[in-house]
């Protein structure tokens, strides 16, 4: 029961059309993707993801991007506010942590509250002082060895609190310094430092479900973006050693060339599982659906043994998570 297209989708608005709804039941992709486009109130989240499921006639998984500060597609009233990670991990300390795990908890439970189960995180690119601002204050450190402490335990949290984590950008992110919506970056670091900085996180993560791409040239590997180079596919799967369900970044990002059904067939060419379009587009959904197609065999298996991590959501006490957190924040406003 894990769909058979090899793709994930958003939707236009904060209902499903009819046109929306059949098309889903047709190509019957492995999941779906919110934005704040399709959010208003939890009571209408809730039936949207009821909608989005019964569209499939199974228990699809649902994500969103949920990681605090500008990348939040849940916000208040209705759910809480973060600030950056970064802005987090600094201000925490020597609890930081802690506090992202914390934060991470809360996060998984108001997700699942409103029937989203899988949230594009940890972010595990390594920020530095030439990551572009679109990126670097959504890194957790400045360093493989504080980037991976952390980001393993946002990803413990999400899991225990019933959420798959989905960890980005591999095989790494930092070192860009364009911002891929719009520009494509060339990263000519070398191989060697790649596999002991940028590569050593998501090594060192490489157990966790789901992972998402980079579109990012990497010289020392290939003159392709990540996502579509089946060298660094190869790298991510055996230097890296993830053997989970690797999804693209999405493909309408402007760092990728060509048309949609290129990008992705490229994408899945290059030994991508799944296509990953959020824009809720339906002639372009169409068109990646067509290119992306069934899932193969190798994918279906990750699929099964990445959704089979899934977990009833525990009872706990979220004002208790809240002042834990707040505690410890309080604790540092000096440092």
């Amino acid at each position: 029961m894990i769909g058979s297209g090899a793709a994930i989708f958003g939707c236009a608005g904060v209902t499903l059309t009819a046109a929306e709804r059949d098309f889903f039941r047709d190509y019957d992709p492995l999941g779906f993707i919110i934005f704040a486009r399709n959010v208003e109130t939890p009571e209408q989240l809730t039936r949207l993801t009821a909608s989005l499921r019964d569209s499939v006639g199974r228990d699809a998984p649902i994500l969103v991007d949920q990681e605090g500060g500008r990348v939040q597609r849940l916000r208040p009233p209705y759910w809480s506010e973060w600030a950056a990670p970064l802005d987090t991990v600094e201000k925490a300390g020597v609890n930081a942590a802690r506090a992202m795990a914390l934060r991470a908890q809360v996060i998984a439970v108001e997700l699942r509250a409103v029937g989203i189960d899988a949230n594009c995180a940890p972010v595990a690119d390594i920020g530095g002082p030439d990551t572009h601002p679109f990126l670097r204050n959504r890194c957790y450190g400045q360093d493989a060895e504080t980037v991976t402490h952390i980001a393993r335990a946002v990803a413990d949290a999400h899991l225990a609190m019933g959420v798959l984590p989905v960890v980005k950008h591999m095989p790494g992110h930092g070192r860009s310094i364009n911002d891929t919506h719009h520009d494509l970056p060339t990263v000519t670091t070398d191989r060697a430092t790649l596999s002991t900085t940028d590569f050593a996180p998501f090594r060192a993560l490489s157990d966790l479900p789901m992972a998402m791409t980079a579109h990012i040239i990497f010289s020392a590997y290939d003159s392709l973006p990540a996502t579509q180079s089946p060298a660094m596919i190869k790298a991510i799967r055996e230097e890296i050693g993830f053997a989970g369900l690797l999804m693209t970044d999405d493909l309408n990002m402007q760092a990728l060339e060509g048309s949609l059904g290129q990008r992705t067939a490229r994408s899945m060419a290059a030994g991508c599982d799944i296509a990953l379009h959020c824009k809720g587009d339906l002639a372009e959904m169409l068109e990646v659906a067509a290119a992306a197609a069934a899932m193969t065999e190798a994918a279906r298996s990750r699929a099964t043994a990445a959704l089979a991590q899934r977990r009833p959501a525990p009872s706990v006490d979220i004002a208790a998570l809240k002042a834990e957190f707040s505690a410890l924040m309080g604790e540092n406003t000096d440092g």
